[in-house]
């Protein structure tokens, strides 16, 4: 095990902060570049996992999700603090906090207390007496148009074959 332990690389900072450190010291105007991120990192930190390249690339994307760092013209740069964050796409989380926590009903056993109705459409009494059916209101003959046709396409006319008869 001794051996093992000789052979083992020294550990590593979190990418995230490897980052942040490259950032900061690059301190470019418009931001610094994958590429000379990686070169400061690779600078700075003597030893690397052969991956190094496809971490990188994992972690700026989280960080970028996170809000952490922005991307302008491919290149990585720590937001200001100044602009509000961008919202993401869709509608926002509803907040969980305790004034907007749902109102408890009140107790169905008081007089004039609402009953919490289910979803959907409710359940047709059967104790309730037939309600009264609609009148049909007689329709109205429209006037023909000008051409004498009536409105909308012609109904399919069957034809009935010639000089066949039905059994």
């Amino acid at each position: 095990m001794a051996g093992e332990e000789l052979n083992r690389p020294p550990s590593l900072p979190p990418y995230s902060e490897m980052v942040f450190a490259a950032i900061d010291s690059l301190k470019e105007k418009e931001g610094s570049s994958k590429s000379s991120i990686s070169n400061c990192i690779e600078s700075t930190c003597g030893y690397l996992p052969e991956e190094h390249d496809n971490i990188l690339a994992d972690q700026l994307n989280k960080l970028v999700e996170n809000g952490e760092l922005v991307v302008l013209n491919d290149n990585y740069m720590r937001p200001d603090p100044s602009v509000p964050a961008k919202r993401g796409r869709g509608r926002p989380p509803k907040s969980q906090t305790p004034a907007s926590a749902p109102v408890p009903a009140p107790a169905p056993s008081q007089p004039g207390s609402e009953v919490k109705r289910g979803r959907g459409r409710p359940k047709k009494d059967p104790n309730a007496p037939p309600s009264a059916k609609k009148a049909k209101v007689a329709s109205v003959p429209t006037p023909p148009s000008k051409t004498g046709r009536p409105r909308g396409r012609p109904r399919k006319v069957q034809l009935e074959p010639a000089g066949v008869e039905a059994n």
